[in-house]
């Protein structure tokens, strides 16, 4: 994965080191008071600015949950408002326009960077947006902008990123956005309501790095962009783009082309980009020989070519894989003879995907030969773009709570176990005993009834013996009248949660277990049988700082009973909410000391250690965020959400978004690559322990994280007032640093540098004794902890 983007220059890391230091120059202007003076009065004065005074210290003030200010010579040169997802501010002063807002705003003279996310802005973008003329980052994404991007952005000559993403810009992408901004290096408007072509001038653009049109409603050619010499990401998905495939720079690193109308031949500079890690040209209509070379390119670790009209042959020896290839999908294309070696070798660790074709019958669900032959069927059966245009809208809709998402990230597990079964009987298939698959005897003797028989795997016994699973109750197999009983039969006033892949439910066992239940409705048919080695693989992930699965049930179709037309998982309750409700946003009514956030991060890294470790394959790659942290009666942490896909009939696409990592051993580089991302999101979450405010962008991160690193050389007065104000009396300074050095260590931008798990775990218990001690030598001297700095 790549590293996690930086907005934050070293000049901007030099503000910040000043500003931490001893405050001995003049304060802010008078007329910068006043306009934050105003901006607070826009706001209605929320609670989090209410230690704004006229006689703050804005320059050294700590950032809150809503608010970042950067200085530089008193000089207000960053301004970050963030919003949640239902918008912070939903109630502005009576008197507000976001006119007179942006106007305020504007007063700032040397403001460089401005972020404006999630806060509930509408209307058109102010023309007053020009007055910003020192500005070089803008972002006021995920509000309610509408009509036309206006031409005043034109003016701010110094503009470096411009992202406009989530909002309802309608109209077409302005053409001066070539000429007017020479600098501009990260473009992104996706997900708005643009029209029209794409402008050609947008290929002059020779600093661009980053552009991100996706979600719109583009039309026509995409002109040549071969001469975007520093073009690394391209996101053209969800559009109407077509028909010629555009050419292409050679640097690319991501291209996602998705969901377009392009029907030519592909361009055979693609297999000139080298550092090219995902592919993604699905649901088009692109036609000629598939490019067999894509599959060596070193870099690629992602490619999804379904849903075209590629034509021809391929061979079991003559093609050869990159050792990052982890996902393959070149399902519904007009492919024929036998796929290469390595993508269906049991040990290759590549998840790859190709029904309906017209490979050869060993391979199952494909076509006769004369399909792919057969011009007009092929024409017959091109993709619905307004299905999946559906698909895309419903994949943006969220579970309604913390518990939700990590009930349906639990049941995905469904989706890793498939690819499993699908493996396996790939492998059964080829020992034919006669014209019978033993694969097909060893099914049609389970009973519907089967009970798994679990914790068989010696290895995964042991581990979940020392890792402490212990307590959780005995997975086991439900029929529908205990659900039905346990939910007072889906009683509304039991509905907890309620999203696109289904509902959850509270429930309560006959013997008292609190848990919770998602019902989950199958768009596909499939036996029982199927999901035998799927819920034995979904019990094994148990642990005391996991969110478990207790048991399932089947619902039958009534005209099939031998297929399943509802599944139900029950999983254990997790009733405390979120770990931000008790380090940041203060929703519990308590905050964490500072010896339970310690606790609460050796709790988090334990799980991970369990997820990457305890079972076989690992699970990496989780993309953990704070509210994927429960906390059980006991305040213990608990995390509810894995990187395993959904079942892939819950999906109008067949695309696995989350993949299957091969064997530890043959793979042991690529595995490396997926702990450290889990270890920079896990750096994340601690920054939030720290700081005690709520972290969403990469921006806050950015900000943050050299706020750290500037503390460090500070002394522990100055280190203390960046923390969170409720703990930064109680906690020892040793052990503060040693939880700051780790946290810059786990966010650092290369991979490599980034700590091992059991390294995380040893630092946090380091942390643990040395706050102790501290603790202990503070109350025999007589001083309160509480009080002592």
């Amino acid at each position: 994965m790549a590293t996690k983007p930086r907005t934050v220059t070293f000049l901007h890391f030099l503000f910040l080191a000043i500003s931490l230091q001893p405050h001995y120059s003049n304060q802010l202007q008078q007329s910068q008071y006043e306009t934050l003076a105003r901006i607070k009065q826009q706001l209605n004065f929320p609670q989090e600015l209410t230690t704004w005074t006229d006689n703050a210290d804005f320059c050294n003030h700590a950032p809150s949950q809503i608010l970042t200010l950067v200085c530089y010579e008193d000089n207000i040169t960053q301004l970050h408002l963030t919003g949640d997802n239902q918008h912070r501010f939903p109630h502005f002063s009576d008197d507000f326009s976001t006119n007179s807002f942006f106007s305020n705003i504007a007063a700032l003279p040397n403001l460089k960077v401005l972020s404006l996310v999630s806060l509930g802005l509408n209307g058109p973008l102010p023309p007053s947006v020009a007055n910003f003329s020192s500005l070089e980052i803008l972002n006021v994404s995920s509000n309610s902008f509408n009509g036309s991007i206006p031409t005043e952005i034109s003016s701010l000559k110094n503009l470096q990123t411009l992202i406009l993403d989530d909002n309802g810009f309608t109209g077409e992408l302005p053409g001066w956005l070539s000429s007017s901004l020479p600098s501009l290096s990260v473009l992104s408007i996706k997900n708005n309501s643009l029209a029209g072509s794409f402008p050609y001038g947008l290929s002059a653009m020779a600093n661009l790095r980053t552009l991100v049109l996706s979600a719109n409603n583009l039309t026509g050619q995409v002109p040549e962009l071969r001469n975007l010499t520093n073009l690394q990401i391209l996101d053209l998905e969800d559009n109407n783009l077509g028909p010629q495939f555009p050419s292409l720079p050679t640097k690319l690193v991501s291209l996602v082309l998705k969901n377009n109308k392009f029907h030519s031949v592909v361009s055979h500079e693609l297999s000139s980009c080298y550092q090219l890690q995902k592919l993604d040209l699905s649901s088009n209509e692109l036609v000629g020989p598939f490019p067999y070379s894509l599959l060596s390119l070193n870099s690629l670790t992602y490619l999804n070519i379904g849903g075209n009209k590629f034509s021809g042959k391929l061979s079991k020896q003559s093609i050869s894989c990159s050792a990052q290839l982890v996902f393959v999908n070149m399902s519904e294309n007009r492919l024929t003879g036998d796929l290469p070696d390595c993508l269906t070798s049991s040990d290759g660790g590549i998840v790859s995907m190709y029904d309906g074709n017209c490979f050869s019958s060993r391979y199952g669900n494909q076509h006769p030969l004369s399909y792919c032959h057969s011009e007009a069927l092929a024409v017959g059966i091109s993709p619905k773009k307004t299905e999946e245009k559906r698909a895309s809208s419903n994949g943006k809709a969220v579970l309604a709570s913390s518990m939700v998402g990590g009930v349906v990230g639990a049941v995905a597990l469904f989706g890793l176990a498939f690819i499993f079964v699908k493996r396996e009987y790939t492998k059964q298939n080829q020992l034919i005993v006669g014209k019978v698959p033993l694969t097909r005897l060893i099914v049609d003797k389970a009973s519907p009834s089967y009970t798994l028989q679990l914790l068989k795997d010696a290895r995964y016994i042991s581990e979940t013996m020392k890792m402490g699973a212990l307590g959780i109750p005995p997975y086991r197999t439900f029929v529908l009248d205990e659900i039905k009983e346990a939910t007072n039969n889906f009683n509304h006033s039991n509905l907890i949660g309620e999203g696109s892949n289904g509902q959850v439910y509270k429930g309560w066992l006959t013997d008292g277990t609190v848990v919770a239940i998602t019902s989950l409705k199958m768009r596909r048919r499939h036996g029982i049988h199927t999901y035998t080695n799927q819920l034995e693989l979904i019990s094994k992930l148990r642990h005391c700082h996991l969110v478990s699965a207790i048991g399932h049930c089947f619902e039958c179709f009534q005209d099939d009973s031998s297929c399943v037309s509802r599944f139900f998982h029950v999983f254990e309750y997790v009733p405390n909410g979120t770990l931000r409700s008790f380090i940041s946003d203060g929703k519990s009514g308590q905050k964490f000391t500072w010896t339970q956030r310690i606790a609460a991060g050796i709790g988090i890294a334990k799980g991970v250690q369990f997820l990457h470790n305890g079972i076989i394959p690992g699970i990496y790659s989780n993309r953990l965020k704070i509210t994927d942290i429960l906390l059980d009666h006991n305040l213990l942490v608990k995390i509810s959400k894995y990187n395993v896909p959904l079942l892939t009939e819950n999906r109008n696409s067949n695309e696995m978004q989350i993949l299957l990592r091969g064997s530890k051993e043959k793979f042991g580089s690529m595995l490396s690559c997926e702990e450290k991302n889990d270890i920079y999101d896990f750096g994340v979450i601690l920054l939030e322990i720290i700081v005690g405010r709520t972290i969403i962008s990469s921006n806050d991160v950015n900000v943050s994280k050299d706020i750290l690193s500037v503390s460090l050389a500070a002394d522990s007065i100055a280190r203390r007032s960046i923390i969170d104000p409720a703990v930064h009396k109680e906690c020892s300074d040793d052990s503060l640093k040693t939880l700051i050095e780790l946290c810059l260590r786990c966010l650092s931008n290369e991979p490599s540098e980034r700590p091992s798990i059991e390294d995380v775990i040893w630092n946090l218990q380091f942390a643990a004794q040395v706050q102790d001690t501290w603790h202990l030598g503070s109350s025999s001297n007589g001083n309160s902890p509480v009080h002592a700095v």
